[in-house]
């Protein structure tokens, strides 16, 4: 039994090292996930007129992203964010949902994964959020 507790002692100063991490990880997630957005730039959107899309496109891609970056209102960010992806995907699935799309498809599904982080873990303690004392309850 004592090989067992030295076990769970290492374990538990392990997971209190990587604590220590968990708001770099977020803020190189949340950098990561928002530049992918800010500099795709406006796509044609089959599924809404030019106007509301060019309208929706430029709020979702470029105010998401800030939101994102900075660490304020985090969560609404991601949200957004989220759904701006999940709409990207509607709108282009006759392409990636084609045989030899599976790569750009994996690449959504990955960035739908990190805001999905970020909305569910917050900024973490690197944010405007944690700046302004809306904290985080864990």
């Amino acid at each position: 039994m004592q090989g067992l507790a030295i076990i769970v002692d290492w374990h538990a100063h392990l997971a209190r090292i990587l604590d220590h991490l968990r708001s770099l990880l977020l803020l190189l997630t949340r950098v990561w996930v928002s530049w992918q957005f800010l500099k795709s730039g406006e796509y044609h959107v089959p599924l809404l007129s030019p106007q509301v899309a060019a309208l929706a496109g430029t709020f979702g891609e470029l105010l998401f992203p800030v939101l994102l970056v900075c660490g304020l209102f985090t969560r609404a960010g991601a949200l957004g964010l989220f759904a701006v992806n999940a709409f990207a995907v509607v709108s282009y699935w006759h392409v990636l949902g084609k045989s030899g799309y599976e790569a750009a498809l994996g690449q959504h599904v990955l960035w739908g994964f990190m805001i999905a982080v970020v909305a569910i873990f917050g900024a973490g303690a690197i944010s405007l959020d944690r700046l302004s004392g809306r904290r985080q309850h864990h």
